[in-house]
């Protein structure tokens, strides 16, 4: 990145506020997202060299930000909420297509927001950075499985799971 040749300083730093974001809802502590944000650019500076132009940045630098964030959780001796399979699939009740189609309905007062977020934190990290990465950052699904280093089929299943059981904790609300 100290190469004045390279257009990557000034590109990388479009991407701090979507980087913060879901620092946020990793962290759940704007310091502790804030210092994860700084440590994802200073990784993303040492790395440089292995950068290749041509290739997602975007993407490159979510895959920093999320390492950053697990190897911050086994330096602390803590591990990422983890839910067995079967107990996911009672959450979801539902086997049938599911999806972001769905409006939001509910009373006019705001407190659907509050809600979509405390459905949002109350799902597994994995899931939950699934439906962040598709839904919000509209990241496609070959990058999702890039940035989270697993198979697409996995984020295809995680999203499905993912939007099942939003659409369970949010049954009062779907339209």
């Amino acid at each position: 990145m100290n190469d004045a040749k390279t257009p990557l300083p000034a590109e990388a730093l479009g991407y701090l506020d979507a980087l913060y974001n879901l620092a946020r809802w990793l962290a759940r502590d704007p310091t502790e997202a804030e210092d994860l944000v700084q440590e994802t650019y200073l990784r993303a500076i040492r790395a440089a060299h292995q950068f290749q132009p041509g290739t997602n940045l975007r993407a490159w630098l979510f895959q920093i930000l999320r390492n950053t964030f697990f190897t911050r959780y086994k330096r602390k001796g803590r591990e990422p909420e983890v839910m067995d399979p079967e107990v996911l699939d009672r959450m979801s009740g539902v086997h049938g297509p599911t999806g972001v189609e769905h409006r939001l309905a509910g009373p006019p007062d705001g407190t659907a927001g509050l809600d979509l977020t405390a459905a949002l934190k109350r799902l597994p990290e994995a899931y939950r950075s699934v439906v962040l990465l598709a839904d919000v950052e509209d990241f496609s699904m070959g990058e999702i499985a890039r940035i989270m280093d697993c198979p697409v089929g996995t984020v295809k299943s995680r999203l499905f799971r993912a939007r099942a059981i939003l659409k369970q904790l949010l049954r009062d609300y779907v339209s």
